[in-house]
């Protein structure tokens, strides 16, 4: 049976209002179940015995340490002594009943080590499903929904395994310190929700490009029809081929040169012209399975239009195969104009949950912690959600680092409670803070002329 046939969806009607408000622990165990586990440990072939930390027990407490910036394993631990409840154990251990549990980081750090990849992968898509079916009425391009994908890297240990699987990079200064992972996400544009990322090496004979992590990307779930939103990068052939083939709509922005040699002719502000893309001979060189025949049919537009920061205006071409019956030249300019948002997302992940330095020694623990990361980010933007839901605002119109910091206050308090009237209240408290938590209103993007800052060359303590 394949992995993906064990995420049980949420039709939207089921989400009752208390779900959406629920804190990022109670909606990780509303979603990930016993249930499920047992499932997803049978499929994959792993017996355990009635441990301790077990596989909802670590999985949380690896999103734990990524959702309070890359805690350490110490603190995550301190959790299971007191503050995390009894819904985590169904069945508690020896030492869980006998309240013997010590606060060494050692059991935990071999159960990290001993839970396979494909568990934690499972799980995370398993809450990846239930937040997006429980935000099925999210903001939408057209009718259908919308992803933003794009591409960034991220820093790993200097260790032989990882140095082997991500080679670091090189110039004309030599071989750089640290291996480098490339990562490619689909973010929805209304609720941040971020899809199963792909990733593989930045350099070495086994590299990728983002336009080629952007096909298996496709078939990690991003659901059927909804459309993907691309920057410069991705506005080639290949890319638009492969989202075509696989029934999803695209807007992609194209290089001035590629657009005009479409069009056969220059770009001109209005023009809104139904053609044929076929494939460059660079294209098939770079893509030799490409069909003879390969040919994605959509609408090449070209827009002057002016950056909010009060640059010179230029000429924006986008590629769309949506039909105009569908989607005017101002919705799909509007549209684009959204595609900033996963610059801010990627920040996020980077810079407030710390995976821009991973800390883990090999890539089996890159591998975890990437999906550890993304069940804490999306458990997050399940708050932001229910707080729009409330207020009427855009999810986005909230700030992430703020809303984490919330729910990183309220959490231990909540996960203590004693009672559920007490969980209850609590979370009301909790909802009513991130309620305050909107972005603030600018009047204006102010300008600055661009500068390069060295970052400090130092070296991370060692975590995990």
């Amino acid at each position: 049976m394949d992995g993906s046939q064990l995420l049980v969806s949420v039709p939207p009607q089921a989400a009752s209002e208390a779900a959406l408000r629920a804190d990022v622990l109670s909606s990780y165990l509303h979603l990930v179940t016993p249930e499920f586990v047992a499932r997803l440990l049978r499929q994959e072939k792993v017996q355990q015995n009635n441990r301790l930390y077990n596989p909802r027990v670590v999985t949380w407490l690896m999103a734990y340490q990524r959702l309070h910036g890359n805690a350490s394993m110490e603190r995550a631990v301190a959790n299971v002594v007191h503050g995390l409840p009894a819904e985590l154990w169904p069945r508690p251990c020896k030492r869980r009943r006998n309240n013997q549990v010590s606060s060494n980081d050692g059991s935990y750090s071999r159960a990290r080590q001993e839970l396979p990849v494909r568990v934690v992968e499972q799980m995370a898509g398993q809450v990846l499903e239930g937040l997006l079916a429980q935000t099925g009425g999210a903001a939408q391009v057209c009718g259908r929904r919308a992803f933003l994908v794009d591409g960034t890297s991220l820093r790993a240990p200097h260790r032989p395994e990882t140095k082997q699987e991500f080679p670091p990079t090189s110039n004309q200064h030599g071989e750089s310190h640290w291996p480098v992972v490339k990562l490619l996400v689909a973010h929805d544009l209304g609720t941040g929700l971020a899809m199963p990322p792909v990733w593989g090496a930045m350099s070495g004979p086994q590299a990728v490009s983002e336009q080629g992590l952007f096909e298996k990307l496709l078939g990690k779930g991003v659901p059927a029809g909804a459309v993907v939103v691309g920057d410069i990068n991705f506005g080639v052939f290949p890319v638009a081929y492969a989202a075509d083939q696989r029934g999803h709509p695209v807007v992609l922005r194209m290089q001035e040169q590629r657009a005009r040699a479409l069009l056969n002719g220059p770009l001109v502000d209005g023009l809104d012209r139904e053609l044929e893309w076929r494939p460059s001979r660079d294209d098939r060189k770079s893509h030799p399975d490409l069909p003879a025949d390969a040919c994605v049919r959509g609408r090449l537009l070209v827009m002057l239009v002016r950056p909010d920061n009060g640059a010179d205006a230029f000429l924006l071409a986008l590629f769309t195969t949506l039909p105009a019956a569908e989607a005017s030249r101002e919705d799909l300019l509007q549209t684009y104009g959204k595609r900033w948002n996963i610059e801010l997302d990627l920040r996020t992940l980077k810079s407030t949950l710390q995976l821009e330095q991973l800390t883990c020694t090999s890539p089996d623990m890159i591998a975890k912690e990437i999906h550890a990361a993304m069940i804490a980010y999306n458990l997050v933007r399940a708050v932001m959600y229910a707080a729009a839901a409330q207020s009427g605002i855009a999810p986005r119109r909230y700030s992430f680092a703020r809303v984490r910091n919330v729910v990183e206050h309220f959490l231990p308090f909540i996960a203590a409670a004693k009672t559920p009237e007490e969980a209850q209240a609590l979370t009301d408290k909790m909802m009513y803070c991130v309620g305050q938590k909107k972005l603030r209103n600018r009047k204006g993007r102010r300008s600055y002329p661009r500068a390069v800052w060295g970052r400090p060359r130092t070296f991370p303590a060692q975590k995990a």
